[in-house]
């Protein structure tokens, strides 16, 4: 796969899509928006509670992909997927230490393919993951350097946040804690950890600007960058990732405000589903690297998940939707600074969140997983000449590299693995692709090991979504879809049925009446997999 992409490198093409650019000789610019954790809580997406009036806003210019499912419920693989238009199997990266050009020298990028078709292409805030890419956030992709955090747009009455902190009590905790570290000798990563075991609180509500903290602030030079931008002659594509809602759920007090406390909504099921693997959970770790959350006190009688008291699962619903309004109005921003330099009608708009977030539900945190709430995510696509729409049609984020190709009517490079979603765009009852595909790695740690009885060897879950069900299948000895299929390295399966069962209490894999549905599903699991294996 390697030597195919660096063979067809840039110049890699398929049949010339036609798009609006026939008739004017202006090419369309492209607003990228990259929000990390979010999940489908949106008004547009049907939440009665969450108040995101600007995301709504831009969901009625475009298309709301009502059933889009990452590739990888982690930011850096998902993330890598998306940017490259590739499946994880064939990025190579399944973690969130590997570079992607380590493994995949020659792989071509979304915004690396639109320099060679004249466009300008810079990117500000979290739009790679930065532990999967070089020092400068993929050279190749931009074509001027990274816009790093600037203290120029970091308000000057709070100065620059400590972590990812503004409360004084914090900052101060902070600085001492830190102090202590540097005298015991104490840097780099050892610094970090030392200083996250004393202070670092998953949740903050702090009576601040927005600008007090890095999303704000990258707004603001964000709405600098798109006025320069505006002046230039070539088309850009202008990437801006923002970090919230990701832990720690951090905003200005005004956002919490929006919400009550006891009116947070704590998910219906907290169990492991009956008949799962228990491959298919984790126990929180991300979530445990925060000072305040309790200790483990038992497992449940699963061994899996974390126990939390109602309380503080209630504060961090609470937190997620404020960091969630407040990225809201940081996109805000953004579209009002397109209309102010007269640039909408000129420019594709794509927002979307890398993955979804497990806030409680199967006793579930953060993502991790190939459940519905850790793959489903929101993608939003706007094209001025295209009628606004919600579909239900099965879409995934590889897709989104073909679609903007197609959207700016440029060729489309003939190696990625997703398709244009311009038909579905025009039409919400098309549909381009029977399901979607997920997939999670699990590794045998020591403490999986211990509480689960996992043997030895690295597993891999591969999930298919279509309108009704999931089907998982788990593969161990390092199974990767790029190798034959051998069902000797079945480990396990997992069958839901969300008409019958939309919160996934039950895993039907292994009833009678679902064993035509399993017969059909298995079928549908192996032709995905032959199709990767031609692909390598």
């Amino acid at each position: 796969m390697n030597k195919l992409i660096t063979s067809l490198g840039i110049a890699a093409q398929v049949g010339l899509t036609i798009g609006p650019l026939a008739a004017q000789d202006k090419k369309m610019n492209i607003l990228f928006i990259a929000v990390d954790d979010l999940k489908p809580i949106l008004g547009c997406y049907g939440d009665k509670l969450v108040k995101t009036p600007n995301i709504d806003r831009l969901a009625k210019r475009g298309t709301i992909f009502m059933q889009n499912y990452c590739q990888q419920a982690v930011s850096g693989p998902t993330r890598a997927s998306l940017m490259t238009g590739m499946r994880p199997d064939h990025t190579g990266v399944w973690d969130l230490k590997t570079l992607m050009r380590d493994v995949n020298p020659g792989i071509l990028s979304l915004p690396q393919f639109f320099v060679s078709q004249g466009y300008s292409t810079q990117g500000i805030g979290k739009v790679y993951d930065p532990r999967c890419v070089d020092k400068d956030l993929d050279g190749p992709s931009w074509s001027v350097p990274y816009y790093r955090n600037s203290d120029k747009y970091i308000s000057k009455i709070t100065g620059k946040p400590e972590g990812n902190y503004q409360l004084s009590e914090t900052k101060e905790l902070f600085r001492k804690y830190r102090a202590e570290g540097q005298a015991k000798g104490l840097k780099g990563t050892e610094l970090t950890d030392y200083i996250a075991k004393l202070i670092k609180p998953s949740v903050e509500c702090a009576d601040v600007p927005d600008n007090a903290y890095n999303d704000g602030a990258n707004a603001l030079n964000a709405k600098e960058i798109l006025t320069q931008l505006s002046k230039e002659n070539k088309p850009f594509f202008f990437a801006v990732g923002f970090s919230k809602p990701h832990l720690p759920f951090v905003a200005p007090k005004k956002y919490w405000d929006m919400y009550k406390r006891d009116e947070m909504p704590l998910p219906p099921f907290q169990q492991q589903a009956k008949n799962s693997p228990g491959l298919a959970y984790h126990n929180a770790a991300e979530l445990y690297a925060y000072s305040d959350i309790p200790p483990i006190s038992s497992f449940s009688d699963q061994k899996v998940g974390l126990d939390m008291p109602v309380e503080k699962q209630k504060e961090l619903i609470h937190g997620y939707y404020a960091a969630t309004s407040y990225t809201d109005a940081q996109v805000g921003i953004l579209l009002n600074t397109l209309d102010s330099l007269g640039l909408t009608e000129n420019t594709i708009i794509v927002l979307w969140g890398d993955h979804g977030w497990h806030l409680g539900d199967h006793n579930l945190w953060c993502k991790h997983t190939n459940f519905e709430q850790a793959t489903k995510a929101p993608l939003l696509i706007s094209a001025p000449w295209i009628k606004p729409s919600k579909t239900n049609s099965p879409s995934e984020f590889i897709d989104i590299f073909p679609t903007l190709c197609d959207l700016a009517g440029v060729n489309v490079p003939a190696h990625l693995d997703g398709k244009s979603l311009v038909p579905v765009m025009k039409d919400p009852e098309k549909s381009v692709k029977e399901f979607s595909v997920s997939q999670y790695p699990r590794t045998s740690n020591v403490l999986d090991s211990e509480r689960l009885g996992w043997s030895d060897g690295q597993y891999m879950g591969y999930s298919i979504r279509t309108a009704r069900y999931r089907y998982t299948l788990w593969m161990k000895n390092s199974f990767r879809s790029t190798s034959p299929f051998n069902k000797e390295l079945i480990e396990a399966g997992e069958l839901y049925d969300y008409n019958k069962d939309p919160n996934e209490t039950i895993n039907v894999a292994g009833e009678k009446e679902y064993s035509k549905v399993l017969m059909d599903m298995n079928e549908k699991i192996l032709r995905f997999l032959e199709t990767q294996v031609k692909k390598n």
